[in-house]
Parts: C-alpha cells; structure tokens; sequence
C-alpha cells in the first residue's frame, strides 16, 4: 500500500497498473486485466499512449513508499501462490477472517462510491444553476 500512486517495481509493465492496485490496495491481477481490457477495447494507441505517459510521469516507488501487509507481503499474495509454494506453518484465512475482509472491501467501495456520488451531485447543481 502506498500514499499516492506511483509506479511499483513489482509490476509485469512499466508498473503502472500494480501502482495503481497497491495504491488503491486492490489485488494487482484483476488491475492488469482490466487495464489491458480497457486499452484494447478502446482502442489499442489512445490507450497505450495514456498508459506510457503514465509510466513517464508517474513516479517510480523508492523502498520506503510501499508498505506490504502482515507477514512482509501484500494481503492480496496468498491468493495468487501456487500451493506448491506454502510453506509448513502458512495459515489459511478461516471464514470468519474472510467475512471481516470482505465487509472491509465493501465499506471501502461504499465509500468510494458516496464519495463520487456527492461530487456528482455537485457538478449537477452547478449545472442547474448556471455556474
């Protein structure tokens, strides 16, 4: 997780989109796929060059600007390791564990939305009003 969004040396490409997901503290994969979706169903250069301005005005994450979750490591890894990689002593999360992450995932996204909601409402008063 980091402050601002920044490119992440842990990205596939340039690192823009795992900037993002650590920034917002989303899972990078589903970021990458919808990023890669986007740039292809709008078009591949208006989406490509938007994605390699990005990647020169953003900039690159230094050590101290990416702070990992318990364990030294992103809560969104254990997801992606294959099961051949766990270690003897790695936990899985239980239901309950999974229930609180999901309900803080889904205050996050109400508050996101409400957030983008009132500054909609703003602009169409404006609007209405005649600014």
């Amino acid at each position: 997780m980091t402050d601002r969004w920044m490119r992440s040396p842990r990205g596939k490409i340039l690192g823009v989109a795992t900037g993002l997901a650590e920034w917002r503290d989303l899972p990078p994969e589903p970021v990458r796929l919808i990023v890669f979706f986007t740039i292809l169903f709008t078009g591949f250069f208006p989406g490509a060059l938007i994605y390699l301005g990005l990647a020169l005005f953003l900039p690159a994450q230094e050590d101290g600007d990416y702070r990992p979750g318990k364990g030294g490591r992103s809560r969104w890894e254990h997801v992606y390791r294959n099961a051949e990689d766990a270690k003897d002593g790695d936990e899985c999360k239980s239901t309950e564990e999974l229930k609180a992450e999901y309900e803080e995932l889904k205050r996050k996204v109400e508050a996101m939305e409400s957030e983008m909601f009132d500054k909609e409402k703003e602009w169409d008063e404006r609007f209405s009003r005649g600014e």
